[in-house]
């Protein structure tokens, strides 16, 4: 961190993603209940690594820390992620391993179910060892979500990864993307995402997280507790509403109206613009503000898709 208090990335470093990648089977056409569904189409998935693509693809350097099976489809994982110019150096094709595939249902209103078989989180442990300090160091900012930090060994390997970028002055950009399926309650996925906001150059969270980590219901009041918490930006999502900044810049951004097919991946589609807009910036707040519009249209025409990175 410079003496003025701004964080500085490593030069010509890439942004370190750190998280999932999976397969989605998708049915893609509206259905009620998995029993229902009749066929399966196969997309690229994950939280993660649809941030990281999505970030990719707008122009920023970034890498993924994570991995898959080695079978044929964390091949096709990797060999997608290599396409799309993200740096998988850090990302394991693990033998003996299971590449996770989620069963994928939408209801008519675009809500996506999940069925997982296999399990994504624990390469993130396989994919680094001991190379946290190293990985971290290399980077020009740290992103990762909640879904690292279900699992202890997972935990500890997320919180080192943060603790090194807050200590080298590396920007932190969070989103806590909450699988409440996966946790033991609500308050410990609660307590757990919070750990993580102090520090944080950006937060985003959509209404129902936000609500989970602040108590607030109230959108606004809400941003204002990230913040108080130690977040220097914080975003909420709205849905068909939009979108607000709060922190060392503001901003309110109307909704986009579009046909909905499915919200899947909609969210990390938005976070992926922010991502790369603040590091094609240098990781300035003010490129947050600037890129929120364009975020909230892209998550919109994700809506329009039955996978968010078609």
């Amino acid at each position: 961190m410079s003496a003025n208090g701004v964080q500085r990335p490593a030069p010509t470093a890439r942004a370190l993603c750190l998280g999932e990648a999976l397969v989605d089977l998708i049915c893609e056409r509206p259905v009620d209940s998995l029993a229902r569904a009749d066929a399966f189409v196969p997309h690229f998935g994950g939280a993660t690594a649809n941030v990281a693509v999505a970030a990719a693809r707008a122009g920023a350097r970034i890498a993924l820390a994570g991995g898959a099976g080695d079978d044929v489809w964390g091949r096709w994982l990797r060999s997608r992620l290599e396409h799309e110019r993200v740096d998988t150096s850090c990302f394991a094709l693990i033998p003996g391993l299971r590449t996770p595939i989620a069963l994928v249902t939408v209801a008519a209103g675009g809500e996506p179910s999940y069925e997982i078989y296999g399990e994504a989180i624990a390469t993130v442990v396989r994919a680094l060892g001991e190379r946290v300090h190293e990985a971290v160091d290399g980077a020009a900012a740290l992103f990762f979500g909640s879904n690292t930090l279900v699992g202890a060994e997972e935990r500890a390997v997320t919180m080192q990864a943060r603790a090194v970028a807050l200590e080298l002055g590396r920007p932190v950009i969070f989103d806590p993307n909450f699988r409440l399926h996966r946790w033991s309650s609500r308050a410990d996925a609660s307590a757990s995402a919070n750990a993580c906001v102090p520090g944080a150059l950006l937060v985003r969270a959509n209404r129902a997280e936000a609500e989970l980590m602040t108590g607030e219901a109230d959108p606004e009041r809400a941003a204002r507790a990230l913040l108080k918490a130690g977040a220097r930006i914080a975003v909420v999502t709205l849905g068909a509403d939009g979108a607000i900044l709060r922190g060392e810049r503001r901003a309110d951004v109307p909704g986009l109206q579009v046909k909905v097919k499915s919200t899947i991946g909609a969210g990390d589609v938005l976070t992926g613009i922010l991502l790369a807009k603040l590091a094609l910036s240098g990781f300035y707040p003010s490129s947050v503000a600037a890129a929120l519009r364009e975020a909230v249209v892209a998550a919109g025409r994700a809506c329009e898709r039955w996978g968010a990175l078609d």
